[in-house]
């Protein structure tokens, strides 16, 4: 049963009968339509990254996995490719982690998305990010980023150790940077 997150809300990763090991967060986007000359609509391209930045528990960036880093260096958190413009159904860029393999030292995962080529979000449609568990291939939560404005990024959501467990809250605050790198300040006053 997938649960429809609000911006700030928090979902406990336990599921029944085990231990959740395997989740894939899942970034979809359309491109607007954009309007051209005597009104007509004209398709466009739009290039959103995904991002999943890895934090210890005294909030330094231990690690990153982006389309200049598709893996983390200890294997747990691996980018599926980079997806250039949006086009298709379903996810368009996905990264999946192995909980029960990220290293101790890291307390929070927070996923990102940028525009990198610099459309804003006004120009996009249909944006969400999902969590999955891979094994039994079924949506767990889902935040859709609506909102449209003039913001270049989202800090999307955050993926927190909870005791011996996991727990995802949906952040959805509005930044602006074309890579994960520009968005650090804002992402500290999160983890």
């Amino acid at each position: 049963m997938t649960v429809n997150l609000s911006k700030g809300q928090t979902v406990s990763l336990r599921k029944e009968g085990g231990t959740l090991r395997l989740v894939r967060m899942g970034l979809g986007w359309d491109a607007a339509a954009k309007k051209g000359l005597f009104g007509r609509k004209r398709a466009q391209t739009i290039d959103l990254d995904a991002s999943a930045l890895l934090f210890d528990t005294t909030g330094n960036l231990v690690d990153q996995v982006w389309f200049q880093q598709l893996t983390s260096r200890d294997g747990s958190v691996q980018h599926t490719g980079d997806n250039l413009t949006g086009e298709g159904e379903g996810d368009d860029e996905s990264i999946r982690v192995d909980l029960a393999s990220v290293p101790p030292t890291v307390s929070t995962l927070v996923f990102t998305v940028n525009s990198f080529t610099g459309q804003d979000f006004s120009e996009i449609e249909n944006a969400f990010c999902r969590l999955i568990d891979e094994q039994a291939d079924t949506e767990l939560a889902r935040y859709e980023l609506t909102g449209s404005g003039t913001h270049t990024a989202q800090i999307m959501a955050k993926v927190a150790r909870d005791g011996s467990g996991w727990s995802m809250t949906a952040i959805g605050q509005p930044a602006s940077g074309r890579t994960f790198r520009d968005l650090l300040p804002a992402i500290a006053a999160h983890l």
